[in-house]
């Protein structure tokens, strides 16, 4: 058996933590206010157990403002996308990397075992990471 060559990076080493969750029946207006507060593109939307269920982005909150939802007090469950592509933490990044780019996503979910939240990869780590790579190599 031959055995890869290359970096020991897992997604737990890149992932943004903790991860910001908003349970499906917050209202949307609340789940883009804690988006707002935390600073973050995205939240993972958790069930009454804090198993994943969906993710919701900036992009579905402004496609809720532009169809007039805002404000009715509506469940972020009607906005997400549900079953997000996922990896768990011990998941090396190059595969991160190939399901991001594969999927056309921003943001991957990191979820433990038994389907919980544990972090967020999203572009912006990946930024930091190269980032980190270049000044070591310069």
């Amino acid at each position: 058996m031959r055995r890869r060559k290359g970096l020991p990076v897992r997604a737990s080493d890149v992932m943004s933590t903790p991860p910001v969750t908003a349970e499906e029946t917050m209202p949307i207006e609340e789940v883009a206010k804690k988006m707002f507060e935390n600073d973050v593109s995205s939240v993972m939307v958790v069930d009454n157990t804090g198993r994943l269920v969906g993710i919701v982005t900036e992009k579905d909150v402004v496609g809720a403002v532009a169809i007039g939802r805002i404000g009715s007090n509506l469940p972020v469950a009607r906005f997400m996308k549900e079953n997000p592509i996922t990896v768990g933490p011990d998941t090396p990044l190059d595969e991160v990397l190939e399901k991001m780019r594969r999927f056309n996503i921003r943001h991957l979910p990191v979820v433990d075992k038994d389907g919980k939240p544990v972090g967020m990869v999203s572009q912006r780590d990946l930024l930091d990471v190269v980032l980190t790579l270049l000044k070591i190599i310069s």
